[in-house]
């Protein structure tokens, strides 16, 4: 099934042009890379949410530039998605909460199993926020004040849902996947409006 999902995931990105292609198979070698054996990037609390963090946020925006553009983005496009994707590292750290005693059973080295859920969550956050901090900077480099001051306003809001979260990581987790996570997407449609405009 996962070939012939691959397969089919290859013909339908060829039909998107050059640079709609390319990102297609960046994203079934990210796919493979995850969950296939020998590689099984999934085991790694580092490189596992990186790769899911970049196939997520970074890989969608730009693909979706690229082929309404049918060419390369510009650097300012190209630069928020892969701060966007660095910073849904820390989505995807969270997310391993509700895996926790399963993660623990199958050796698989999430960021919450090997250093603990307050840790975890101290470092998702951190990831998150530094992300959205040099958003909200480049944005104002690009003459886009008001979209700034907006992801400023969602990152304000996410740190008091932050503050709730690290009284209780573990238990807290999916409630700030509904809430945090819910603002940090708030922020990248702004971003988004804002790249638009350039």
């Amino acid at each position: 099934i996962a070939l012939a999902m691959s397969v089919m995931s290859l013909a339908l990105g060829w039909l998107l042009g050059p640079w709609g292609f390319a990102a297609t198979v960046v994203g079934v070698l990210s796919a493979w890379a995850y969950s296939a054996e020998p590689v099984r990037l999934k085991r790694s609390g580092w490189w596992g949410p990186g790769l899911v963090g970049l196939s997520y946020e970074g890989l969608p925006w730009f693909t979706g530039a690229a082929v309404l553009l049918q060419s390369a983005p510009r650097f300012e496009v190209v630069v928020i998605a892969c701060l966007y994707a660095f910073g849904a590292h820390g989505i995807m750290t969270l997310n391993d909460f509700k895996a926790l005693e399963g993660d623990r059973q199958t050796g698989v080295r999430s960021l919450p199993v090997v250093l603990g859920p307050e840790v975890a969550a101290r470092i998702a956050c951190t990831v998150m926020g530094m992300a959205q901090a040099l958003v909200i900077a480049l944005l104002v480099l690009f003459g886009k004040p008001l979209h700034a001051g907006g992801v400023a306003l969602v990152l304000v809001a996410q740190i008091a849902a932050m503050r709730v979260l690290f009284r209780d990581p573990k238990g807290k987790a999916p409630w700030y996947n509904g809430t945090g996570v819910v603002l940090y997407v708030t922020g990248m449609m702004i971003s988004a409006f804002a790249l638009r405009g350039l």
